[in-house]
């Protein structure tokens, strides 16, 4: 059978090699023939070592203790509780109650429960069906799952349906028939990123020649940096040749018994060894899973709230400059951060502030955007977009006014995003991320600077402070 083309060039590169070492023997023996092929076979024999780890060393790195799965139940807990009390009548708590109590359960189970997937006739379905006959290898407690196959349909997405599916597996059988495509690749990339272990299988192995099973198994092992078992769950048919008394010859085909033993053994072990863990660790993924989507029904919540304090904040910031025109590099000092936005805003988020702590904040929001250039960027804006109308431009005080307005709804919504990121019920404001709350002031401004978006803010904020004033033409 030949060699897909990732083993053939590493195969001409193993070749290579041979070459090159065969030509330098006589430079070794020079230097010291023993020193050099002792180093050389000792770091071969810990890279076997390293790649031949046991699967629970391997493990190690994704799994959590029991501890720190019941710590982040609690806190989800706690999100959802909050959520009661600001919504009480918000349609998803019915769902994220169920949820909640199902954790409790996922976290006593005692089944474990295996997706197999990988790509089109790799074997999914044989090997599922041959290990389903031989369980007594690793108990009555592994419960495997086929996939639909990857790669089929990539237009539709289907492998993110598939690969979004395993999460709720405690280990996957990746099965590939032969060195990794850049899409199988891919695949147990994302699997490892999202804390999924998966044990690689090589399968159909019996349909390459000896010396080809070890290259590919080798190049697997230094592809994925991990554990690679190699199975042959239903070998090619061999052709038996019987010799009779009489001289005839009987042929027959033959089906071999599967060669599934590595695979069977390390289930085993995984079962004896890793079980509980393998069940934390996905107790774990659904916990955050829910953290995150009960945080975000939440934060969605607060937004809500929040909205109509930035607007009434906005407009007060606009009416101030009106009234008084300053430079623009002035306008941070007085209206554009109100520190009682900062209070009503942090009340909403559970961040507790005095006046003395939310003032420090106004006034450090206030000096980020000087530093970054956002108020000369913003009024410049503010002034391009009302020189197209004179009537308006020439108003005393409305560039300065609208900028105001412009710069508190950032500041505001700034705030927000800063808050969202936070865990809930902080007692106080003294633990502000100052870095993180210019990355957020920054990345929001970004956010709310298209020329759409402005157009839009300009003619609402000379609605608000001209309430006669012929409309803004619009920018072409």
């Amino acid at each position: 059978m030949k060699l897909r083309r990732p083993i053939l060039v590493g195969g001409l590169g193993l070749s290579f090699s041979l070459w090159m070492l065969d030509s330098w023997h006589d430079s070794i023996v020079r230097v010291g023939e023993f020193g050099l092929l002792s180093a050389l076979a000792v770091g071969g024999g810990l890279w076997l070592l390293k790649q031949n780890r046991p699967v629970g060393e391997q493990l190690d790195d994704m799994l959590v203790d029991r501890a720190s799965v019941e710590s982040a139940i609690a806190k989800t807990t706690a999100i959802i509780n909050q959520l009661v009390q600001e919504a009480v009548n918000h349609p998803t708590l019915t769902k994220l109650r169920e949820q909640l109590n199902q954790l409790h359960w996922e976290l006593e189970r005692k089944e474990l429960k295996f997706a197999v997937t990988g790509g089109k006739s790799v074997g999914k379905t044989t090997l599922v069906n041959v290990l389903n006959n031989v369980e007594d290898e690793y108990g009555k407690s592994l419960h495997l799952t086929e996939t639909a196959p990857l790669f089929t349909d990539l237009h539709n997405n289907s492998d993110a349906v598939t690969l979004s599916a395993v999460t709720e597996a405690d280990m996957v059988l990746f099965l590939t028939n032969g060195d990794l495509t850049d899409s199988e690749f891919q695949v147990l990339q994302q699997l490892k990123t999202a804390k999924q272990p998966t044990l690689l299988v090589f399968n159909k192995q019996d349909q390459y020649m000896p010396d080809e099973r070890g290259i590919v198994l080798q190049s697997l092992q230094q592809r994925v940096q991990g554990d690679v078992v190699a199975t042959a769950a239903s070998p090619v048919p061999v052709k038996v040749r019987k010799h009779q008394a009489d001289g005839s010859v009987q042929e027959w085909m033959e089906q071999p018994a599967p060669d599934i033993q590595q695979l069977t053994q390390r289930l085993a072990q995984v079962v004896a060894e890793q079980g509980q863990q393998l069940v934390n660790c996905t107790t774990m993924r659904k916990t955050l899973a829910l953290k995150a989507e009960a945080h975000g029904y939440l934060n969605g919540v607060r937004r809500d709230r929040s909205t109509p304090i930035i607007e009434q904040y906005q407009w007060i910031s606009a009416a101030a400059a009106f009234a008084n025109p300053i430079p623009a590099l002035d306008i941070l000092a007085t209206a554009a951060i109100n520190a009682q936005m900062v209070m009503d805003l942090g009340k909403i988020y559970q961040q507790k502030f005095s006046l003395e702590q939310a003032q420090t904040v106004a006034a450090t929001m206030g000096s980020f955007m000087l530093k970054l250039g956002l108020v000369e960027l913003s009024t410049k804006a503010v002034t391009g977009i009302l020189k197209t109308n004179a009537a308006t431009f020439v108003a005393g005080g409305l560039v300065e006014g609208v900028s105001a307005a412009y710069l508190t709804r950032v500041a505001g919504l700034s705030l927000i995003a800063y808050f969202e990121q936070q865990e809930i019920a902080i007692d106080t404001g003294n633990a502000l991320n100052l870095d993180q709350l210019r990355q957020v002031l920054q990345t929001v401004f970004q956010q709310n600077q298209k020329l759409a978006f402005l157009e839009g803010f300009v003619k609402q904020g000379v609605k608000h402070l001209l309430p006669d004033a012929q409309p803004v033409a619009t920018v072409v």
